[in-house]
């Protein structure tokens, strides 16, 4: 079987991803150091898959154990870095814990992979990339200006890390860009999800625990952006289809069918939706009221966006598969199954 790591493959898109690449008949082999996961989701991993799946507890910005990693398990063909902090709000509290996790850890990354000898690289970027875009949707050749965020600036920085990489002399590394969207739900076996450590920072989460009691109520940051109902536009993605967009990008690494040392690709679902348009959604598919509030705009997020996705469509083969409607069901089966 074909070994893949999987840093922060015990993380929210990264277990899904390992679940993805075990079924399409790959081994995923976990690097996390659980600083933002749970072990038990490791447990939920085996549930699904019906065995365990290899983990290395450390920290893959220590260069030493990571080589460990790659000599102790041999024969690893390609990488899927996940891991990173992903909020928006934290990083602008904690810009140099961004910087110093995010990048420095792609950098350890590319390091070890160009002493071993693996050539493949998945890299998890972001649609904050492209900052406060001037045109709706956005393309893969709109222009990335200014990201709104310490945490856009870190993904913003690993992209260019990895080109300017990639154009040195005698550099063999072929990477995949995939720009992210908003992943949302959970398994359809509600085993794995998303699962945030404190107060969540994402919305969908902060929804289910509301509705579930946890939270009192839900605060939407600003109703006053030029949006149909005054609230941030997102392109949120079931997790599981973005999952799988791993799987392809690997493959195709794999295959050697990369037009070019670096190619980049955004995985959405091609449209928008408001953040009331997903509370809507949430109370249809849950059957709960939701209780929330209108507060001030929070600092680092952007009015609107959302993605093209032709070209994954017609150069990866890559398409979203499920609704708004139906992910939101599953990210509320998986939170009554954490209560």
């Amino acid at each position: 079987m074909t070994k893949i790591l999987v840093t922060g493959g015990a993380g929210y898109i990264g277990s899904h991803a390992v679940v993805e690449l075990a079924q399409a008949g790959y081994e995923p082999i976990i690097v996390d150091d659980f600083s933002n996961s749970k072990e038990s989701v490791l447990a939920g991993l085996r549930d699904i898959l019906g065995r365990d799946v290899p983990c290395h507890h450390i920290d893959c910005g220590n260069a030493d154990a990571l080589r460990e990693v790659f000599r102790k398990e041999g024969n690893i063909e390609g990488v899927i870095h996940f891991a990173a902090f992903k909020a928006v709000g934290e990083s602008v509290q904690k810009p140099l814990a961004y910087f110093q996790n995010n990048v420095g850890s792609l950098l350890t990354l590319i390091e070890v992979m160009n002493e071993v000898g693996v050539e493949s690289l998945v890299f998890s970027s972001s649609c904050t990339v492209y900052g406060i875009p001037d045109q709706l949707p956005v393309t893969e050749a709109t222009p990335t200006k200014p990201a709104s965020s310490p945490y856009g600036r870190t993904k913003q920085m690993c992209e260019d890390i990895v080109h300017d990489v990639s154009a040195a002399p005698g550099n063999k590394l072929r990477t995949i860009l995939l720009r992210y969207f908003n992943p949302i739900g959970a398994h359809p076996s509600a085993k794995i999800g998303e699962l945030p450590l404190g107060v969540p920072n994402n919305l969908v989460p902060f929804i289910t625990q509301t509705a579930a009691g946890l939270r009192e109520k839900l605060t939407i940051f600003g109703n006053d952006y030029d949006t149909p109902d005054g609230t941030n536009i997102r392109d949120y993605i079931y997790v599981v289809d973005l999952a799988k967009a791993h799987i392809v990008a690997v493959q195709r690494l794999l295959d050697h069918k990369a037009s070019e040392a670096v190619e980049t690709f955004n995985v959405g679902t091609g449209h928008g939706n408001t953040v009331l348009e997903v509370v809507q959604t949430f109370e249809k598919a849950s059957g709960q009221k939701l209780n929330y509030a209108i507060g001030p705009r929070r600092t680092g997020d952007v009015p609107a966006i959302y993605a093209d996705a032709t070209k994954a469509a017609e150069v990866l083969g890559f398409k979203t598969e499920t609704s708004l409607f139906d992910a939101l069901a599953s990210a509320w089966k998986w939170q009554q199954t954490l209560k």
